[in-house]
């Protein structure tokens, strides 16, 4: 054999084990490609279903909203009914307090003395004070059931 006849049979054996080694390798990017395509085709499944989900979610979602607003609403409006109760609530603390002060004056005007602040409730003075309005009222009227004339 020659030397030409040698390179060229190392040639040969250089291209064959080149192409051995191509072969391989594009098999294995087949595969690699083949599962890349599954993967691809899995997420598309996935994302249909995910996408359908959230739809349907996305519309229950909305009509619980819609409820919400509707419940709030009607609160609000409920609410708004009862702002005359308070206020009326209010304008009673005030008017008890009027009366408090009223009957304090009353009871300082009859007897000629201060009357003395107690740590009592506000309703508990209007008691006391009612209860002595009511003595003397009674009082009044059994001098008035007497024979007896007071100038």
């Amino acid at each position: 054999m020659s030397w030409v006849e040698i390179a060229a049979l190392i040639a040969a054996i250089a291209f064959a084990a080149l192409v051995i080694f191509l072969i391989i390798a594009i098999r294995k990017a087949t595969e690699i490609l083949n599962d890349v395509s599954k993967i691809a085709e899995e997420a598309n499944n996935s994302i249909t279903v995910i996408t359908k989900d959230v739809d349907h979610l996305a519309i229950e979602v909305e009509g619980l909203l819609n409820k919400a607003n509707t419940l709030v609403d009607d609160v609000n409006g409920k609410i708004s009914k009862t702002d005359p109760l308070f206020t009326a609530i209010g304008d009673i603390g005030v008017s008890v307090s009027e009366v408090n002060r009223s009957t304090r004056d009353l009871a300082h005007s009859i007897t000629g003395k201060a009357v003395k602040k107690s740590k009592s409730s506000t309703i508990g003075k209007i008691g006391k004070t009612a209860t002595a309005l009511n003595r003397r009222r009674k009082e009044k009227k059994d001098l008035q059931n007497t024979d007896i004339t007071i100038y």
